[in-house]
């Protein structure tokens, strides 16, 4: 299983969705596939234009290391050097903060992570959880 165009504009679509519904600040979304490649994404208006990286970095983060957000951020107070070391590696591009959700298929397999920024990290991966499941897909945050 993959990742889809249409999988990514209706995870986006119920992301924001999501957003409204709780009244979360403007949010911007981004959807990458397993590679770590972008299939779309989108910042609502009043959402500001550095929130592109912001989304991108904690999908990236997410599908290039195998682990959510939250994941990433206890790995970050836990061993700080080591969240260091590999956003070097990866040329500081990821974001290691709840908003980074995993796409997983039915047998685990990583195939894709959607980032979310605009709100609370918190916040940012509710929505985005909520957008992957009415995609229906899963999703780990």
């Amino acid at each position: 299983m993959i990742v889809t165009l249409d999988h990514a504009r209706k995870i986006i679509a119920a992301t924001i969705k999501n957003g409204h519904e709780l009244g979360l600040k403007p949010l911007s979304v981004a959807v990458l596939d397993a590679g770590g490649h972008l299939l779309a994404f989108e910042r609502e208006d009043g959402a500001a234009p550095g929130r592109y990286a912001i989304a991108q970095g904690k999908a990236y983060g997410a599908v290039m290391l195998g682990m959510a957000g939250t994941a990433q951020m206890a790995r970050a107070e836990a061993q700080a050097y080591f969240i260091t070391a590999v956003n070097g590696v990866f040329g500081g591009q990821f974001v290691p903060v709840p908003g980074g959700i995993l796409i997983r298929d039915l047998q685990g397999a990583v195939i894709g992570a959607v980032g979310v920024t605009g709100d609370t990290s918190d916040n940012d991966a509710a929505a985005g959880f909520a957008g992957i499941e009415a995609a229906g897909l899963k999703g780990e945050i």
